[in-house]
């Protein structure tokens, strides 16, 4: 006698508070992304930081850079919110760039929770000679791991040693805990240090956003100003240039871009038509 065929109303139901909060998160974090709303983006951090990390301990972690490297990822119909939320990841990247990196990373959005709290005069600015090498730093951790996983096959070691995402689940040896206390007190001096400079996952999506459809947009007065460059914490503009696989789409360029008190483009053009620029929402 045949074995009974699981409906998919069976396979789904234990799967459906996980899928519709996962939706409604990204409903959230789409939403604040489209309107370039300062209120929501920090909404989307502190639900990223509750849900996608303490409730759920649900990252993009190297290990399913792993996953990809030799096709070991989970069974679909058992896993539909795993790819729902990979899906989203790197649609969102082609799309847009590394909005997942700005927004919904949960160790990200924890950093850029801490940055409206520490004093500026905290921060350290590192110049930009040494942040445009510093940013290449990463990409070298991504590829030490990758390799280190082809050989060995271990994927906990990179886990436990390359990310901090583990602290989110509160389990850690003394020496992991250590560590990232180190990260942490380092991030209160440079602001972002691990998501710009050594997250490996950050450094996969930076290499896909180079394939980014809707890039964010420049005037022409961009060649000359600084404005945006000298706004920017990512270091991911360099004179009239974006770089995408810097750019986590904060939204803090586009805000300037659409201000008419600010930016140059607006100035400039109003001047010549005579009338009065205004703020814009």
């Amino acid at each position: 006698m045949d074995p009974a065929v699981e409906s998919w109303r069976e396979i789904l139901g234990p799967q459906a508070l996980d899928l519709g909060l996962l939706s409604a998160f990204i409903a959230i974090a789409l939403v604040s992304f489209f309107r370039k709303s300062v209120v929501l983006k920090y909404v989307t951090f502190v639900a990223s930081v509750g849900y996608m990390g303490f409730a759920k301990s649900s990252l993009v972690s190297v290990s399913d850079v792993f996953r990809l490297t030799d096709l070991s990822v989970p069974e679909f119909k058992y896993s539909v919110t795993w790819y729902t939320f990979m899906l989203f990841v790197v649609g969102s990247t082609v799309l847009w760039g590394r909005v997942y990196c700005g927004r919904v990373c949960a160790f990200g959005a924890l950093t850029q929770l801490m940055d409206p709290i520490i004093p500026k005069k905290m921060r350290f600015e590192i110049p930009v000679r040494i942040e445009q090498n510093a940013n290449r730093i990463k990409y070298g951790i991504l590829a030490i791991v990758l390799v280190y996983f082809i050989v060995t096959h271990d994927v906990a070691l990179p886990v436990r040693y390359v990310e901090p995402f583990w602290m989110f689940s509160l389990f850690g040896t003394t020496g992991m805990w250590a560590g990232l206390g180190v990260l942490l007190l380092a991030t209160v001096f440079v602001r972002n240090l691990y998501c710009r400079f050594l997250c490996p996952v950050g450094a996969a999506l930076g290499i896909l956003s180079n394939l980014t459809v809707f890039r964010i947009k420049r005037w022409s007065e961009c060649s000359t100003c600084k404005l945006c460059e000298k706004t920017c914490e990512w270091g991911a503009i360099r004179g009239p240039t974006i770089v995408a696989s810097e750019c986590v789409r904060c939204d803090d360029c586009e805000r300037l871009y659409m201000d008419q008190k600010k930016c140059p483009h607006w100035l400039i053009l109003f001047k010549r038509k005579g009338n009065t620029a205004v703020a814009v929402g």
